[in-house]
C-alpha cells in the first residue's frame, strides 16, 4: 500500500477531499519524523510506537581492501506495534 492508496482510502471513507487528506497525512508523517529526529518517541495507543533505538559501536571489515573500520554508535528509527495490533495479526 502506498501513500496515494492510503489517501484514496481515507478520502473514500470520510468524504473529505483527497488534497486535504494528503495534506493531513503528510503533516502527520512530518510531525512523527521531526519528533524522532529530535530524540522523542511517538506513542499511538492501539497502533504502536515510533521509537529511537541506539546501535552500539562495532568493528566492520572491508573485504575487498582487507581493512577494518569502526562504525560509531548511532541512533535508528524503529516501529514497535501495540499488543492489540499484534493480537489482531494472529
Amino acid at each position: 500500500m502506498t501513500k496515494a492508496d492510503i489517501v484514496a482510502q481515507i478520502a473514500a471513507e470520510t468524504g473529505i477531499d483527497k488534497t486535504e487528506v494528503l495534506t493531513i497525512v503528510e503533516s502527520f508523517m512530518a510531525t512523527v519524523k521531526n519528533n524522532i529526529v529530535n530524540g522523542e518517541e511517538v506513542f499511538l495507543r492501539g497502533f504502536g510506537s515510533f521509537i529511537v533505538k541506539k546501535r552500539a559501536q562495532k568493528v566492520a571489515r572491508n573485504i575487498s581492501k582487507n581493512t577494518t573500520l569502526v562504525i560509531p554508535e548511532h541512533n535508528i528509527p524503529a516501529f514497535k506495534p501495540a499488543k492489540s495490533f499484534m493480537e489482531s495479526m494472529k
